[in-house]
């Protein structure tokens, strides 16, 4: 029995079977398998099953929200500032962009968020990574330039609570401690037929930015001043960490601010495993209206995701900027590689 474990994927192991379910670390420090960390589960073989089953009609939709939508961003952050610059004399013109990613849709990296580690004062990041190796800007250990190298492509499940809530009745702020249970993603994956494959891409939508756009300016302020903001998302509990390991997702993303509720409503604070303790990306601030709105328009609730993060090593998070085709998404942040490589086009 511990011969075969020690020869399976760790993400083949239950989640009750692990030996430390906070810290599933994997690869050398420094190496490309650490990097990728849970994006290593989208194989070749991976992606191309999902590209195979998924991409029918070749309709695509951007998950990515307007870099100047969130104009009063929480937690001391800037909202983005753009320069348009003249260049040889008005000839041309050049862009300047100064901005968080953490103000508009984006995925958090493994530099992001670090956890607790039993028996010592310092916090660690992925793979043991320090805060001294981040701020050591010769050292790109853990960043996101491992991400970028493939980009992050396969198949992605959308569970709309937003809708399902509205059905039932529900009704919450996206701006309070509202939390969407287990219990509520599994019901809703039974009513939408969702069956979950190894590598999924979860994205859950709880409705941020449609709230967003009916404030006004006042409320959007008073959120941006507030010191203790409130953002609802995902429940944190053991129950809800075993579900997502024993899942296999290789990634999760969502409209929400912070994916799950915030601040924490119990002792577990979901980042802490699925950034530092398991190397899984989070995706926050997705755009998910367009997407929510062709999934009921096809009664289809899968679809093919392509997302190209930003090529800069060493940084903690990047704006994700993916789109989806025919139920996928296909991001263009920076190139249409990955695009060529999965419908094999030419030139």
């Amino acid at each position: 029995m511990a011969d075969s474990k020690l020869s399976q994927s760790p993400y083949d192991i239950p989640y009750d079977e692990l030996a430390n379910p906070r810290q599933v670390w994997v690869g050398e420090p420094g190496s490309e398998e650490e990097g990728k960390a849970k994006l290593g589960m989208l194989t070749p073989e991976v992606v191309h099953g999902a590209a195979a089953s998924e991409i029918r009609t070749g309709r695509r939709v951007t998950m990515g929200w307007t870099l100047t939508e969130l104009g009063y961003p929480n937690l001391g952050r800037q909202p983005c500032k753009h320069r348009i610059v003249p260049l040889l004399d008005g000839l041309a013109f050049d862009d300047y962009y100064e901005f968080n990613p953490q103000q508009s849709s984006q995925w958090d990296g493994l530099r992001h968020f670090s956890q607790t580690v039993p028996g010592q004062s310092e916090r660690v990041f992925y793979g043991g990574t320090t805060a001294a190796e981040i701020y050591d800007r010769k050292n790109d250990r853990i960043g996101m330039q491992h991400w970028a190298k493939e980009g992050i492509a396969g198949r992605g499940v959308l569970i709309d609570y937003a809708s399902w809530a509205k059905k039932k009745g529900i009704k919450y702020s996206t701006f309070s401690t509202h939390q969407v249970r287990l219990s509520d993603i599994q019901e809703i994956a039974k009513e939408c037929e969702i069956e979950f494959k190894k590598g999924d891409i979860l994205f859950v939508r709880i409705g941020v930015t449609e709230e967003w756009d009916t404030m006004t300016e006042a409320q959007k302020q008073e959120y941006s001043n507030n010191s203790k903001p409130l953002h609802a998302g995902v429940e944190a509990t053991e129950d809800m960490l075993r579900w997502l390991w024993n899942e296999k997702f290789a990634a999760i993303a969502s409209d929400a601010i912070s994916w799950e509720v915030y601040p924490p409503q119990s002792d577990i604070f979901l980042h802490e495993y699925v950034l530092a303790g398991w190397g899984m990306p989070i995706g926050e601030l997705f755009d998910l209206e367009a997407l929510a709105r062709m999934c009921i328009e096809h009664k289809r609730w899968s679809f093919f995701v392509a997302s190209i993060p930003l090529n800069m090593p060493g940084v903690p998070a990047t704006p994700k900027a993916p789109e989806v085709l025919d139920q996928s998404n296909i991001s263009k942040f920076q190139h249409a590689s990955i695009v060529m490589d999965v419908f094999e086009t030419r030139g």
